[in-house]
């Protein structure tokens, strides 16, 4: 069994594992064995010599007068004979080592070997991508079911990518490489799963990292993403340098930067624009491309009334109010547009409700 303490040395370098895991492990297993293949009493041990890798069977038994029961019981004469200190009352240790219990012994061990190293294996695999949630990987597609994509990463484990968490639209091919944003890596009593998602917000955030070295660095932050995947996103960047410009960062020399990301997203449209402090000017700036009049902000309701030219109002509403609506989750503010004529129409309004409530309380007074 000396091979085996040589494979235990091994395999302690190689995964981590510490030998006295293997070694419990293995005794464990050899008495399960040893009660199943001899029907041994529940009295006895299994202990694995850490230097030999010899498996011994101790029962324990008490020293009496006369025997009853040999599986529990054993004379004073032959417990003498063991140890000469053994006296009665006393529980004597007894080696009932079955024959060719070296044979089972080694086979046991070699398959606690493997699982332990499967196990150490998975384990190493659970804690590398477990430190990889919120972030962004990339895999091979290998096959699809139930509308789930199955990815292959980096030979080691498999990803799903849920019908949810895929783009509308989005076509997935064998063997295309793909980039996904790791949602939740989870640990089963099979394996490892990576839950991963192409329509979170954060992964644009990823994206944006990885094309803008100014993201990258630090210098420039993106404040706050909307997102409708696959359609549209709205994202809000500030820079903490006054000389660097986040728009042009984001944006890149001739758009190569932005239209990088667009182009891995399928052609989800982008709008970048700069996060401000004050939230009228932000959400004006959210609005974009549309152009705004003016902005009118309740902080404690957290909602805005946008006026809009005319001629504006649709954009700044956007496709089925797409536009507004991203504005919206951009800025955390409720939006209300409207148009300088529908504003303009509101104030003649109040204007005469005031007046008429003046003059009624005129008539009263006389």
């Amino acid at each position: 069994m000396n091979e085996l303490i040589q494979a235990l040395e091994l395999v302690q370098k190689q995964t981590g594992i510490e030998k006295e895991v293997i070694f419990e492990a293995i005794e464990s297993s050899m008495l399960t064995a040893c009660k199943k293949n001899f029907g041994t009493s529940d009295n006895i041990t299994v202990t694995m010599d850490r230097t030999t890798g010899d498996i011994h069977v101790v029962a324990q038994k008490t020293v009496v007068a006369e025997v009853m029961d040999p599986a529990i019981e054993i004379s004073l004469i032959d417990a003498v004979r063991i140890d000469s200190a053994y006296q009665l009352d006393d529980v004597c240790q007894v080696e009932v080592t079955p024959k060719n219990f070296g044979r089972i012994a080694a086979q046991n061990a070699k398959q606690i070997v493997i699982q332990k190293i499967h196990e150490a294996e998975r384990g190493i695999l659970y804690n590398e991508y477990k430190s990889k949630e919120r972030e962004m990987v990339s895999g091979l597609i290998q096959r699809k079911e139930r509308g789930n994509v199955y990815l292959n990463l980096d030979d080691k484990l498999e990803a799903v990518l849920a019908p949810k968490e895929q783009i509308q639209g989005e076509e997935y091919p064998m063997n295309r490489r793909l980039k996904v944003y790791v949602l939740e890596v989870r640990e089963t009593p099979r394996n490892t799963v990576v839950y991963v998602s192409r329509t979170h917000p954060e992964f644009i955030k990823r994206l944006f990292e990885q094309e803008v070295p100014e993201i990258h660095d630090g210098i420039v932050t993106i404040k706050s993403i909307a997102r409708e995947a696959g359609s549209r996103s709205k994202v809000a960047v500030y820079s903490r340098d006054p000389m660097v410009d986040p728009l042009g960062s984001c944006v890149g020399p001739n758009g190569n930067r932005v239209n990088t990301i667009v182009k891995e997203l399928g052609g989800e449209k982008m709008d970048i624009v700069v996060w401000r402090d004050e939230p009228a000017k932000f959400i004006q700036e959210a609005l974009n491309p549309a152009e705004v009049v003016r902005v009118d902000v309740d902080k404690e309701g957290m909602t805005a009334t946008v006026i809009v030219p005319d001629h504006q109002l649709s954009l700044a509403i956007g496709k089925e109010g797409q536009n507004a609506r991203l504005a919206a989750r951009l800025t955390g503010y409720k939006i209300d547009i409207k148009s300088e004529t529908q504003a303009s129409q509101e104030d003649d309004d109040d204007e005469f409700e005031f007046e008429f409530e003046f003059e009624d309380d005129e008539e009263t007074e006389e």
